[in-house]
């Protein structure tokens, strides 16, 4: 039998034995956090299955069938798949070299007193990311067999024959063993019956070396400070298998768009992370057509689409719908007559109802994104909404957090959940799988009541939102007669008769007159816009500041063989540096956001901002770019060179601090070169 690795543990927390079994079912439904080259993994069918009688166990080990966390409980006998799953075992277990001290001893039953002998089995598939050039890897079927009471789960690889009966490939078995040794001291190990055998694939098998150190340090680690997550498992409402699929299939039909995309936005973030959108959607909705016996593509309507890119795709896709947005992009125009993109402010009220789609879609939708379960119960029964929740707005405005015990993306996520209960809905909630940070997504598609309700969930909205807006207002809205009411964790304190009995009705075609959608012209107030003379002044004055002051230490130069010193200047906070600038310059900068930091740390040639000191950037302190910098910076790093004068050639008393081979901007006119990024630019 052979060792792959070992990793001791310390629980001085009682987390053990049940935070391991908690590890392995991370590494049996998501063994893509701890495998890169994997996407997921599907878990086809779990259950209990037979084996022979006998076998000890370690009573510490055993005690998590009492209780406890992982999934590990015998209530979960009643699995998916159990007929199959059975049927599958007993062509399997015969193959098992168990008895000639192949497999080790642990592989027995965990059968306590009153138990039958029981293992408990979990067939998966493991599902590899697409290859970057070359077919996608076929998937690896596995099936995890688990000793509680031993504390071990042997993996046994599986391929299928001419026949279509699986066997064990068994030069790949391997097993993860959890021993208490004494005390607060354990061990996870990894060991193989066959390592000289081992075949690694690079995919669904790493290299031996990779189990042992990065599977069972991971595990070790897993098995002590699992925390309950506050969102739910990545893709838990759809099949992950079908997701890889689909995902790598639009991925290679969509990523000539990368190379064409207009807009100052990372184009690979945003069509990566749109594809991924859109393939979850479009396996969303075909679950949804098999369930309810639908035949016909659902319609949709994106609200605050963007660049468009998702309603491109899903048009393209064979689903009839259109994108709204206040303001047009410039890609719009490549899409073609297909997509239906319109330019349009988004008011909640009866002007901007659906009552013929079936989806409402938003997608990082801002200051819609509370309104649209609104409007989807407003627009039919039937109709169902998704949105993706990115920056946090009320019914009204920025909204404001109420419970510190939550993070604040939690506590919204919570928000807009509530909205869709209020709204009728059952909320359902998934991660998907994009590059961004805030990937929860809310859904509601089936409702919680008869049609014949429509209206009194009407009038529950309507007092909704007014309680929404008066919990949150400091002065009295007197258009509809509210008070300001005082609220506590969220809830406003009724002070009176009850909340809003006699309330006066919302306008009927604006559902909140004050609402304010986004402006069609972006304003831009990243101190981008400001006239290039007054920046130039602005940090011509803060250089001269810092440059005038004693510096802190002279550094030697000695390019070329002559040592120089090479004034650094003095660093200063912020504050100081803006009590020494004058009144109207510091007016014109608070009119952006950032104001003076912002403007320095746009001009990062001449200043750094760190910690909030102002510093005069020293160029020989730059370290070169990485080996490993991605290939589009390398380019745009290269085609960028020598574009741009170099301000400290031009103006620092001591010259640049480079010579000119090595400093990045020009060193005179005759230097200067055209920047190879603005031609690309106007070319498209």
């Amino acid at each position: 039998m052979g060792s792959v690795g070992t990793a001791a543990v310390r629980d001085g927390g009682a987390a053990l034995p049940h935070g391991f079994w908690a590890a392995v079912r991370v590494w049996l439904e998501k063994p893509q956090v701890a495998n890169r080259r994997l996407c997921g993994a599907a878990i086809e069918a779990e259950g209990p299955v037979p084996l022979g009688e006998g076998g000890g166990a370690s009573p510490r080990v055993a005690a998590v069938w009492g209780g406890g966390s992982g999934g590990m409980q015998e209530g979960g006998a009643a699995s998916a798949g159990a007929p199959e799953l059975g049927r599958l075992w007993r062509e399997v277990c015969g193959q098992l070299p168990a008895g000639h001290g192949h497999l080790p001893p642990p592989l027995t039953p965990w059968a306590g007193p009153g138990r039958r002998p029981e293992l408990r089995a979990v067939l998966r598939t493991l599902l590899p990311r697409g290859r970057p050039v070359g077919p996608a890897a076929p998937p690896t079927k596995e099936l995890a067999v688990q000793d509680v009471y031993n504390g071990t789960v042997t993996f046994l690889p599986l391929e299928e024959n001419s026949e279509g009966k699986y066997q064990i490939k068994k030069c790949n078995i391997y097993q993860i063993q959890l021993k208490h040794v004494k005390e607060e001291e354990w061990s996870v190990s990894i060991v193989t019956p066959f390592p000289e055998d081992w075949f690694s694939d690079g995919i669904a098998y790493p290299k031996l070396a990779w189990l042992g150190n990065e599977l069972v340090s991971k595990l070790a680690k897993w098995s002590v400070e699992q925390k309950p997550s506050e969102f739910k498992s990545t893709l838990s409402l759809i099949s992950v298998a079908k997701y890889s699929k689909v995902y790598q299939e639009l991925k290679e039909k969509y990523k000539e768009m990368v190379k064409v995309w207009p807009e100052v936005t990372d184009p690979e973030k945003f069509v990566y992370e749109d594809v991924a959108i859109a393939t979850y959607l479009l396996i969303l909705w075909e679950e949804e057509r098999k369930e309810k016996g639908l035949t016909k593509k659902q319609s949709f309507v994106d609200l605050g689409c963007g660049n468009g890119l998702l309603v491109h795709i899903l048009n393209n896709e064979g689903h009839s719908g259109r994108g709204i947005d206040v303001r047009r992009r410039k890609i719009w125009d490549m899409y073609g007559p297909e997509t239906h993109l319109e330019e349009s402010a988004v008011v909640p009220g009866d002007s901007h109802l659906f009552p013929d789609t079936d989806w409402l879609i938003g997608n990082h939708s801002d200051e819609l994104t509370p309104w649209i379960p609104v409007i989807a119960a407003r627009s039919s029964y039937s109709c169902c909404y998704f949105v993706l929740p990115c920056c946090f707005f009320d019914f009204h405005g920025k909204y404001s957090r109420r419970q510190s015990k939550k993070t604040q993306y939690r506590e919204y996520l919570d928000f807009v959940a509530q909205v869709g209960f209020v709204c009728g809905f059952h909320v359902e909630e998934d991660c998907l799988r994009i590059p961004s940070t805030k990937r929860v997504s809310l859904i509601g598609k089936n409702r919680t009541y008869p049609p014949t309700e429509r209206a009194l969930i009407d009038k529950q909205i309507t007092q909704y939102i007014n309680k929404r807006q008066t919990c949150t207002m400091v002065t009295c809205d007197r258009r509809v007669g509210l008070n300001h009411k005082e609220h506590s964790d969220g809830v406003c304190k009724e002070t009176g008769s009850e909340l809003l009995e006699n309330e006066t009705e919302i306008a009927a075609t604006i559902w909140m007159p004050g609402f304010q959608p986004r402006e069609k012209v972006e304003q831009i107030r990243n101190c981008a816009s400001l006239p290039r003379d007054f920046v130039d002044d602005v940090v011509l004055n803060v250089a001269n500041l810092l440059l005038n002051r004693p510096p802190e230490k002279s550094c030697s130069n000695t390019y070329g063989g002559n040592t120089n010193t090479w004034n650094q200047g003095e660093s200063l906070s912020l504050k100081e540096v803006a009590e020494h600038l004058n009144k109207e310059t510091l007016k014109r900068l608070k009119s952006e956001y950032g104001g003076l930091q912002t403007l320095l740390k746009n001009n990062h040639q001449v200043f750094e901002v760190l910690n909030g000191r102002v510093h005069i950037r020293d160029w020989r302190k730059e370290k070169p770019s990485r080996k490993t910098k991605p290939e589009v910076k390398r380019r745009l790093s290269a085609e960028a060179f020598k574009t741009r004068l170099c301000w400290f050639f031009i103006h620092h008393p001591d010259g640049c601090s480079l010579p000119s081979e090595s400093c990045p901007y020009a060193h005179g006119t005759e230097e200067l070169r055209q920047s190879q990024i603005i031609k690309k630019k106007k070319h498209i």
